[in-house]
C-alpha cells in the first residue's frame, strides 16, 4: 500500500484547511493561505527554539536530470490531515528498497510508523542520548540498499556523533552492529545542525551548525579549518583502517589548512537539507539569528553546492552582521524572511513531487517553529516567484518527505499530519 493511499484510508482527522484569507476553525485552529511576493515575515533576539523535535529526510533515488514544470495556473490549496501522535518527533525517514517509513524521536527511538500510527521500536538509544533543547537524536539515513541507518545524534557529554547501525529485513536496527563513524566536539549546546541524508550521488552530506551561542563568537562558520558552520561530505563506509573516507572530488581536498570533509561552508544552524528528487538540487533551510531566516540551494547543473560559501556570519541572508567576517564570494539566499508577529526559526523541508496535490508539485514547503506557519514557494528559473501560506498548526519541529514524495508535517506536540489535497 503506497503512502498516498496510505493516508485515504488511516482513519485521520482532518483538523486544517487553507482558505483565501485567515479564519477559524471549530477548535481555533487559525489556517490561512495568503499570497505574498517574497515579503519576508518574522521576532527577535537568538531564538533558536528548542526543537523537542527537529531533524531529516532519508535518501531518495534522485536523478540528477533536471525536470522543469509549467508553473500552476492556482494557489495550492492543501489540508493538514492528522495521523499519528509521537512523544518528541523531529523527522520522517524511509527505506527506498521497501517504503519503510521510520519517525525519529528526539529522546533517542526510532520507530516504525504502520498505517500512520506508532508501531515497533526499530532502535533505543536512549542510554547515549537524551532530549535537551537541541541536543538529542537529530537525523537518520539510510542507504540505498537499506541495509545501514546512520544517525545523528549528540551524546550524554552534548558532543556529535555519526554511527551506523545494521537493519534487518524487517526494518529493526541491531545495536550489537553499533560502530561510530565520525564525532566532533560541541563548544555550546545550541547550533547542532543534525541532519543527514543521502545525495543522488550515494555520498552523506551532514549539516553542521556553527557550534552556538549567538553571533558566532568564535568565528567558526567561515573557518575552513572547522568542521562547525558547515555541509560535510563523506562516503560512510569503512575500509581498512579507516571509519570513512573522503571523496576525492570534494572541494577542499589538498587545500592547505582545509578540512577535506568540507562540501560547503558559511551556515549558521542548517537544520534540514533536502535532495530535490526529480532534480538532485540541494535546499538548506538555514536558522537566523535574530532577525532574518533563509532558504540557500546549491542547483545539481551548478555542482549541487560543491564549495559554496553561504555566507554566515559575514552576512544574515542578505544582510551584513559581523563586519570582521568577509562578505566576498558569498551566495546568496534564494529565500528570506523577517522576524515579526510570532515568526522565529525556519523549520527545513523539501519541494513537493507528490500526486496528492498537483498544484504544489515543484513548490518548496517549509515552516516557522514558533508561528506554525506553514508556506510554500514558487520557484521558476532559479527564482523565487512568489510565496502562499498553506496552513497554520502548533510549533512546526519539520517538514519531511515521504517515499512517494508525500510530505509530512511534524509538531514539538507530538502530532505528525500529512498534507493532503484542501
Amino acid at each position: 500500500m503506497t503512502l498516498r493511499r496510505s493516508i485515504r484510508w488511516w482513519g485521520a482527522i482532518t483538523v486544517l484547511i487553507a482558505s483565501s484569507g485567515c479564519s477559524s476553525d471549530s477548535n481555533g485552529v487559525e489556517v490561512s493561505n495568503v499570497a505574498s511576493s517574497a515579503a519576508p515575515e518574522a521576532t527577535a533576539g537568538d531564538t533558536t527554539p528548542a526543537p523537542t523535535g527537529a531533524a531529516s529526510t532519508s535518501p531518495s533515488a534522485a536523478s540528477t536530470t533536471a525536470a522543469t514544470a509549467s508553473p500552476p495556473l492556482v494557489d495550492p490549496v492543501v489540508t493538514l490531515t492528522q495521523l499519528g501522535t509521537f512523544p518528541h518527533p523531529v523527522e520522517v525517514a524511509w527505506r527506498s528498497t521497501d517504503g519503510l517509513t521510520y519517525v525519529v524521536e528526539q529522546d533517542g527511538q526510532v520507530v516504525i510508523m504502520t498505517d500512520g500510527q506508532p508501531g515497533a521500536v526499530a532502535l533505543d538509544m536512549t542510554d547515549l542520548t537524551s532530549a535537551d533543547g537541541e541536543r538529542g537524536l537529530l537525523g537518520l539515513a539510510i542507504n540505498a540498499e537499506g541495509t545501514l541507518a546512520y544517525v545523528d545524534y549528540t551524546n550524554n557529554d552534548g558532543n556529535t556523533r555519526i554511527d551506523e547501525y545494521a537493519i534487518d529485513a524487517d526494518g529493526i536496527f541491531d545495536p550489537a552492529s553499533q560502530r561510530e563513524v565520525l564525532g566532533f566536539d560541541q563548544p555550546y549546546p545550541n547550533h547542532n545542525g543534525g541532519d543527514i541524508d543521502f545525495g543522488p550521488d550515494d555520498m552523506l552530506y551532514i549539516s553542521a551548525g556553527d557550534g552556538g551561542s549567538g553571533g558566532d563568537p568564535d568565528r567558526r562558520a567561515l573557518n575552513l579549518g572547522e568542521w562547525l558552520g558547515k555541509l560535510l561530505r563523506i562516503d560512510p563506509r569503512h575500509s581498512a583502517d579507516a571509519a570513512y573516507t573522503v571523496p576525492s572530488d570534494n572541494p577542499f581536498v589538498g587545500v592547505e589548512g582545509a578540512r577535506p570533509e568540507i562540501w560547503a561552508y558559511g551556515l549558521r544552524n542548517p537544520w534540514r537539507i533536502s535532495f530535490d528528487r526529480s532534480t538532485g538540487d540541494l535546499w538548506i533551510a538555514d536558522v537566523g539569528q535574530g532577525q532574518w531566516e533563509e532558504v540557500d540551494v546549491g542547483w545539481a547543473a551548478d555542482g549541487g553546492g560543491r564549495g559554496l560559501n553561504f555566507g554566515w556570519s559575514a552576512m544574515e541572508g542578505n544582510h551584513r552582521f559581523n563586519d570582521d567576517q568577509s562578505a566576498d564570494g558569498v551566495t546568496p539566499p534564494i529565500h528570506e524572511y523577517e522576524h515579526v508577529g510570532q515568526d522565529c526559526s525556519i523549520s527545513g523541508s523539501a519541494l513537493y513531487r507528490g500526486t496528492a496535490v498537483p498544484a504544489l508539485v515543484g513548490w518548496y514547503v517549509f515552516a516557522d517553529y514558533c508561528s506554525g506557519q506553514v508556506r510554500a514557494l514558487q520557484i521558476a528559473d532559479r527564482a523565487e516567484v512568489k510565496q502562499v501560506g498553506l496552513a497554520k498548526t502548533g510549533s512546526v519541529t519539520a517538514i519531511s518527505e515521504g517515499p512517494d514524495g508525500e510530505l509530512f508535517v511534524l509538531t514539538s506536540g507530538g502530532q505528525i499530519y500529512a498534507i493532503a489535497p484542501g
